[in-house]
């Protein structure tokens, strides 16, 4: 059992309920919080969960590294504080505050914080109408 300090609220209350107004600071602060855990030197939460769409904090500490991956859907991904580098076959993107960067479903990539970063990841299901 983990001990009370680094425990979260349920995903089943998290996500209850129609309506939800997300607070970053205060999610940020209490993220920061916690421990580290493995050696991919970030932490991350679910802010939102609903099906294929999923609204996602991390908080990395300089150096920290998400590896090469790909989302099933459309991937939006918004620096709130620091620098993130951002490769893919085709390009690499620094992204600082004010930057979003979109990628394609199935677009490989990785994330790189070059120096401690918040951001602010969204996943979105593909659009099947055009």
């Amino acid at each position: 059992m983990e001990p009370e300090e680094t425990r979260r609220v349920r995903p089943s209350e998290r996500f209850a309920g129609a309506e939800h107004l997300l607070d970053l600071d205060a999610a940020l602060i209490e993220l920061r919080g916690e421990p580290l855990r493995g050696d991919s030197g970030h932490r991350q939460i679910a802010l939102v969960h609903e099906g294929p769409v999923r609204l996602v904090l991390f908080a990395f500490e300089s150096g920290g590294r998400m590896k090469e991956h790909a989302a099933p859907g459309w991937v939006t991904i918004q620096v709130l504080r620091g620098r993130v580098m951002v490769r893919t076959a085709d390009a690499h993107y620094e992204l600082s505050v004010g930057k979003v960067l979109s990628l394609a479903p199935k677009v490989r990539h990785d994330v790189e914080a070059t120096e401690e970063a918040d951001l602010l990841l969204g996943i979105y299901p593909e659009s099947r109408t055009e």
